[in-house]
């Protein structure tokens, strides 16, 4: 056990005097690596900090039927009833908004209080709103739906309320598939990188490999310090990414702040969990490892 220690460290010393025999070089491939690593890790960001956002809203689509202004009390619960009694197994629940009810809460508004005030009476209509089941073809009930009940005598219109949030649940999948193949061509940008530095240090020390064969030593020993290469490189370069992404959302933040001020709302873009980017750290280096080891498997054949 002692030996193997010995070894490990002998391992990592060669490794640490290798990156300080070429600062140089060394500091190309790390900015290469990290900001490769960097671009997905911004869009992983995005995406964590968007989440929260449909999380919030009901992504339950929602029928609101406007009625005509002069529809009698009668004829809209009767609509209401209507509903219930003919797509009782599509609709959740069913709830009338009179028009007096809708304007007393929008004067409860502030930024809608003066305007209706000035109003001489209440332009709002009556409002039937009907919520659906979960169900795998939601969206297409919620439109069959929409067209029919629009046709009914005294809608005067019919707004699928919820048709936003399911554009942003597609948009976020969207996201999600083009953020795994971004990284997983990133995964091939650090591949390659790594395996052509192996690769040019492996043949820079030929001879060098050659004599200490001759000597006895196994492939185990000589393969060693290359793995040892591939991981810190893109252990560090991993550091680095994440160093660059945590400065690159401060500017990011200051423009959405202001947008989002606009809006009365708050939104921050906020790097992923420590133990997300714990574990992204040791894939990458495992990935960097693993690299190193094929190309120092196929270069020292000699």
């Amino acid at each position: 056990m002692k030996t193997l220690l010995q070894q490990h460290r002998y391992a990592l010393g060669i490794t640490l005097r290798r990156f300080l025999a070429q600062p140089f070089s060394s500091l190309s491939n790390l900015l290469v690596i990290a900001l490769a690593l960097a671009i997905p890790l911004l869009g992983a960001s995005v995406l964590q900090s968007v989440q929260p956002v449909a999380r919030e809203v009901s992504i339950q689509p929602e029928l609101t039927l406007f009625l005509k202004i002069d529809i009698a009390p009668a004829e809209r619960t009767g609509l209401a009833d209507r509903i219930k009694t003919e797509h009782a197994d599509l609709i959740e629940s069913v709830r009338v908004v009179p028009r007096e009810a809708a304007l007393a809460e929008l004067k409860a508004h502030p930024a809608w209080s003066n305007a209706l005030a000035a109003l001489p009476d209440n332009p709002l209509p009556d409002a039937i709103v009907a919520t659906l089941r979960d169900a795998d073809d939601i969206a297409s009930q919620a439109d069959l739906l929409a067209r029919q009940w629009g046709q009914w005598p005294g809608v005067e219109r019919v707004q699928l309320d919820s048709a936003w949030v399911q554009r942003l649940e597609a948009l976020l999948r969207f996201g999600r598939i083009g953020l795994g193949l971004l990284a997983l061509g990133v995964a091939l940008v650090v591949l390659a990188t790594v395996f052509n530095t192996v690769r040019m240090q492996a043949l820079s020390q030929r001879e060098e490999i050659s004599v200490a064969r001759l000597l006895g030593a196994t492939e185990s020993f000589v393969r060693r310090p290359f793995l040892y290469q591939g991981a810190l490189t893109c252990t560090l370069a991993a550091l680095m990414a994440i160093v660059l992404s945590a400065l690159a959302l401060r500017p990011l933040n200051r423009a959405l702040f202001d947008l989002a001020r606009s809006y009365d709302a708050e939104f921050i873009l906020r790097l992923p969990p420590a133990g997300w980017l714990l574990t992204a750290i040791l894939a990458i280096a495992l990935l960097g490892a693993l690299s190193a080891r094929w190309s120092v498997t196929r270069s020292t054949h000699f």
